[in-house]
């Protein structure tokens, strides 16, 4: 990291000079055209006087020959200005180019670096918690409830190291070849089936739906529209830590198009997240989110899986807080 600053100071250092050289250049090359143009016109003037071509100053600047050289010296002196001006600007777009691209892989590398970090983490702790249950099953004879209660815990992880593994490679088949397996899906039922069976798996939260009973069908991949509502939802639980979590479900459909909103009253998202959130690995930088689960793919998947619905996604502030996202889908 030291070297890289380093060699990013060394190379400002060497573009700071080319900027001072160059400038200090053409202020040369001007000041060595304005003597030439000088030293023309008392030429000119010394040649002109000894023709009898003109007879007072006022005449010799109203000559064809001078207007001519002036003429000459002024594009010559717009050209300096010109190639500097260009030069310079050229440079500067160049800098601003190659920070901004610095700035976005270093960005990246910090992505992928809490990603590796986040994923060892996920995938480390099912696996230990299923291997826990496993030799507790071994070296123990449990009771028939204990035997129950582990199983149920171990179930859950491997439906979490399930989930996660699909998430993964899910997402690396969004950046080749994802083609959404189209067929006809009835989009309040879905929303319907996924809000009860998520409420069952969230008691504490509130779920307030409000599906309009007759939405248009669509012709959509079943299992990309699943996992767009439960992430979303997940991630509307996943980040809201009051006492009483709430989340609505809105479905609609007006003016050929269906809208889905998940509203929830968490933490919100800043204006600066709200631009990035959507990137793969990327995740909200506060304290209390990045103590939360999570691999920065979710809302990544989310996107890509509307988009190739010809959908559009977007968030928005939720009032008095948290947030909402915003699915159109053409019918």
């Amino acid at each position: 990291m030291l070297s890289n600053l380093r060699l990013r100071l060394l190379s400002y250092l060497v573009i700071f000079y080319m900027l001072i050289a160059f400038a200090w250049w053409s202020v040369l090359l001007y000041s060595k055209n304005k003597d030439a143009y000088y030293a023309k016109v008392e030429l000119l003037k010394m040649g002109m006087s000894a023709e009898g071509i003109y007879h007072s100053n006022e005449h010799f600047l109203h000559t064809k020959e001078y207007l001519e050289l002036t003429k000459k010296y002024q594009r010559q002196e717009w050209m300096i200005f010109g190639e500097a001006s260009v030069f310079i600007v050229s440079l500067v777009i160049g800098i601003w180019l190659i920070n901004r691209g610095y700035n976005k892989e270093i960005e990246i590398a910090h992505q992928r670096r809490n990603f590796l970090l986040s994923i060892t983490h996920e995938l480390k702790s099912p696996i230990a918690s299923i291997r826990l249950v496993l030799e507790t099953f071994l070296k123990r004879k449990l009771k028939p409830e204990q035997i129950e209660r582990f199983g149920k815990n171990a179930i859950k992880d491997s439906e979490r190291l399930n989930e996660l593994v699909n998430n993964l490679l899910f997402a690396a088949k969004l950046e080749t070849a994802y083609q959404p397996h189209l067929e006809t899906i009835h989009l309040h039922e879905l929303v319907n089936d996924l809000v009860d069976s998520l409420s069952e798996k969230f008691p504490k939260v509130i779920f307030n739906k409000n599906i309009q009973s007759e939405i248009s069908a669509i012709e959509g991949d079943r299992m990309g529209m699943v996992s767009v509502v439960t992430n979303l939802i997940e991630n509307a639980v996943k980040y809201n830590f009051t006492e009483q979590p709430k989340i609505e479900i809105n479905l609609t459909e007006a003016t050929g198009k269906i809208n889905l909103e998940i509203a929830d009253n968490g933490v919100g998202i800043s204006d600066k997240d709200k631009k990035k959130i959507f990137e793969r690995f990327y995740r909200v930088g506060n304290e209390d989110t990045r103590k939360t689960k999570g691999t920065g793919l979710g809302l990544y998947i989310v996107s890509q899986i509307v988009k190739a619905h010809q959908g559009k996604i977007t968030v928005a502030d939720n009032q008095p807080q948290g947030t909402v996202f915003k699915i159109v889908f053409p019918k």
